[in-house]
């Protein structure tokens, strides 16, 4: 009997020290956010990302972003497409600017799964900063914040966004949730 009941412990601390349990459940916008589901399914349950989710329904970006990927999203809050000027949201959800509106958030897309760790030992390779080539086209530039702790991505025109939730890992990839919308 106590054999097994040290088999059953040593066998329940491997399990959830393993990278799939050892994970704890993130909450963005009041909503868990499920390693086990897509970017998708759990961006829409976010109250925070309300605007993103209507733009990625508006741009036809939805399909894409349920693919297997794997994806890196800087996902930008409502409180970051209000930041932009007044009526720009409004303009970018129009059919008739949907291939802007695509252009805009393709460009917070970045090909593959990057961690925070995966930044930052970028970032340090390359001397300070790190450049990713977004699905858009475009680069992004990942600096590190005045602590060193934070990260922080840059457009092409110095416009700078702080990640504020860094690894939201999705079955497809990763979501790290910014407070600026960065422009190609």
């Amino acid at each position: 009997m106590r054999l097994a009941t040290t088999f059953a412990l040593t066998l329940a601390t491997a399990l959830l020290a393993t990278p799939a349990f050892a994970q704890a459940v993130k909450t963005v916008g009041g909503a868990p956010m499920y390693a086990s589901k897509t970017i998708v399914q759990n961006a829409v349950n976010s109250k925070d990302h309300t605007t993103l989710v209507t733009a990625v329904k508006a741009a036809g970006l939805v399909d894409t972003l349920q693919t297997p990927g794997p994806f890196t999203v800087f996902a930008p809050t409502n409180a970051a497409f209000a930041k932009l000027p007044a009526g720009t949201v409004e303009t970018l959800v129009q059919p008739q600017s949907k291939a802007t509106l695509t252009s805009v958030l393709t460009y917070h897309v970045v090909p593959g799964r990057y961690t925070a760790k995966d930044l930052m030992a970028a970032v340090k390779q390359g001397g300070g900063e790190a450049q990713l080539k977004t699905a858009q086209g475009g680069v992004l530039t990942v600096v590190p914040g005045q602590s060193g702790r934070s990260l922080f991505i840059a457009d092409a025109k110095g416009n700078t966004s702080r990640i504020t939730i860094p690894d939201v890992m999705q079955s497809n990839g990763v979501i790290h949730v910014v407070d600026t919308v960065v422009m190609p």
